[in-house]
């Protein structure tokens, strides 16, 4: 095992932001090199890269690490921290996780009350501004096994996020990417039929529009689809749309953005600590959407973990 190392790990995406990164981390560096705070720098290449670079540093014994994009990055770099907790035994509770925001998406950050500049972010870290947060675990189809931050989605949500990646892969972005998603999403999405379990009770059979999963309360650019979610309070929320009449559903939209979803006579809500869905049916073996990133299919089981992680935290504005 390596020594414990006190630098801070940033590992940065540079092409997040619509390619503002490296205007943006320059300065951010400089800063750092001027109130003296160790640190080492790793760029990502390509997708996933943070995973790799995440479990390397932890396995050279950073314990202070943090995400330089949006809530993907941040997904990722999660996720190889937990695995390289999860195949050593080491408790994810040794480790301090930040996201120092450049992004096309930022809707952890809100959670979080980490503000939307690099800057005041990084004030924030050198501050020692942190607390606790949830990790919720998933297994997919073929057993695979995943970390969420922040929310997931199947149905609605995943198509939703599907077309907002085309989009940015084409250059696009800005908030208008996910309403324009978001309509064309809401006219060409057939139902899935699912079984929902929570905890271990039926609590939903038959054909959904959308289901959606919560450690924090923000999605999509801003949306709420899990308003009342808190991410250290060791419980997931969840909110399932039922098939229903376009008309009725057209008119439930303006609550995903109040976030009153759990007041609706439409929407189903709920909160547990594991949330298992199964498709009825082959047809309904929809994509699944975690941060943002599109991982794997149906089934899925959403675990929230007996561990928690560190993490960067404000102070909510009054």
């Amino acid at each position: 095992m390596s020594e414990t190392k006190t630098s801070w790990y940033f590992i940065v995406n540079p092409r997040a932001g619509s390619g503002k990164t490296m205007s943006e981390w320059v300065p951010a560096e400089r800063l750092l090199e001027s109130e003296g705070v160790p640190f080492v720098t790793a760029m990502t290449d390509h997708k996933k890269h943070a995973i790799t670079l995440a479990r390397e540093a932890a396995a050279e014994g950073y314990r202070r690490i943090a995400a330089v994009g949006g809530d993907g990055s941040l997904h990722e770099v999660l996720g190889g921290i937990c695995r390289w907790c999860e195949e050593t035994g080491t408790p994810p509770e040794d480790f301090y996780l930040a996201v120092i925001p450049i992004g096309s998406g930022n809707d952890w950050i809100k959670s979080c009350h980490v503000p939307d500049n690099v800057k005041d972010a990084l004030t924030l870290l050198m501050d020692g501004s942190f607390g606790w947060m949830d990790i919720v675990r998933s297994v997919s189809d073929g057993g695979k096994v995943h970390y969420m931050a922040n929310c997931a989605g199947i149905g609605f949500d995943s198509h939703v996020c599907d077309r907002v990646n085309h989009q940015k892969e084409r250059g696009m972005r800005g908030k208008m990417i996910y309403l324009n998603a978001l309509r064309h999403t809401i006219f060409h999405l057939k139902p899935i039929s699912v079984l929902v379990r929570e905890d271990g009770e039926n609590v939903f059979s038959g054909e959904i529009f959308s289901l959606a999963a919560g450690n924090g309360p923000y999605s999509g650019g801003g949306m709420r689809q899990v308003p009342l979610a808190v991410n250290d309070d060791g419980m997931l929320d969840y909110m399932i749309v039922p098939k229903a009449r376009l008309s009725s559903l057209v008119k439930e939209i303006p609550r995903l953005f109040a976030g009153t979803t759990h007041e609706s006579d439409l929407i189903k809500t709920g909160r547990c600590q594991t949330l298992e869905i199964a498709p009825l049916n082959e047809d309904s073996a929809d994509l699944v959407e975690y941060d943002g990133e599109l991982e794997g299919r149906l089934p899925l089981i959403l675990e929230v973990s007996l561990h928690r992680i560190h993490v960067l935290k404000g102070k909510a504005k009054d």
